[in-house]
């Protein structure tokens, strides 16, 4: 077996199986929400620091716009000065792409459990070349007993092309999304590509659901539901720190005026 299945496939597949057993109606769905709650508990830390220097570049954004006007000329430059401006500020601009790098190993874990993990026969039973990637104690009960991939009595986790479930993923996506976009910025002089920027990140905020959507219904219904929740529980994490610490156009004019002389 190669590290991907033994480190990140095999406990999937496992826990998944594993909270399906005990779970009432072995419901597959109620299964992939308690699986989410438990990957999204042990991603807290990393997913909330990520949080955190998504509003902190946000606030930095108009002088890191005036040092790209500045040093538009000279791009070793200006790569120190934006290091110099991070390190001063205590942001790492790396922090907030590490819970989508630490999803994506994950989303591709999930993937491979609902293509290739649930492969039953016409009983319901797993074939045995995945039964071999079961845990001892779970092997000999899926053995002989079936799986169920209904969500609800009614909804096929197992099965692709739900319009629904694809929807509601890129609506939460984009709600996710939209939560941590930055208020309008004050117009920082001779930033000639400020409105490029922002045309860019407003097309990111209604081309990534549209990607999400086109994921979610080519993709096994199952993948979608643990997008819905996942989404929907980053929402929550992020309405209670964003409440905590609102974004808004003074902090960001505060921090353009505390460090007015350093890109002129």
């Amino acid at each position: 077996m190669s590290w991907f299945t033994i480190i990140i496939f095999q406990p999937l597949f496992n826990g998944l199986l594993f909270l399906q057993k005990f779970l009432p109606a072995h419901d597959l769905g109620l299964a992939i929400i308690l699986l989410t709650l438990i990957i999204k508990a042990v991603l807290y830390v990393p997913s909330l620091s990520g949080i955190r220097a998504s509003r902190q570049l946000q606030v930095l954004q108009p002088q890191l716009k005036a040092l790209q006007a500045k040093y538009k000329d000279n791009r070793e430059k200006l790569a120190q000065e934006q290091m110099k401006l991070y390190k001063e500020s205590k942001v790492n601009p790396f922090s907030s792409c590490l819970p989508l790098l630490i999803q994506i190993p994950i989303f591709i874990g999930l993937y491979q459990v609902f293509i290739s993990g649930l492969k039953i026969d016409n009983g319901g039973i797993l074939a045995a070349s995945e039964l071999d990637k079961l845990y001892p104690a779970l092997r000999s009960y899926f053995e002989h007993t079936s799986i169920n991939t209904m969500f609800l009595g009614f909804i096929n986790l197992g099965a692709n092309h739900n319009v629904i479930l694809a929807i509601v993923a890129g609506l939460s996506q984009f709600w996710q999304t939209k939560m941590l976009a930055a208020p309008k910025e004050p117009k920082i002089e001779g930033a000639k590509d400020e409105s490029l920027t922002s045309a860019t990140n407003r097309q990111m905020m209604y081309l990534l659901p549209l990607f999400t959507i086109y994921i979610a219904y080519t993709f096994p219904a199952g993948l979608a539901l643990y997008w819905i929740v996942q989404s929907a529980l980053t929402i929550v994490q992020q309405y209670i720190f964003l409440r905590q610490h609102p974004i808004t156009i003074g902090d960001i004019t505060k921090v353009t005026n505390d460090n007015n002389g350093r890109p002129a």
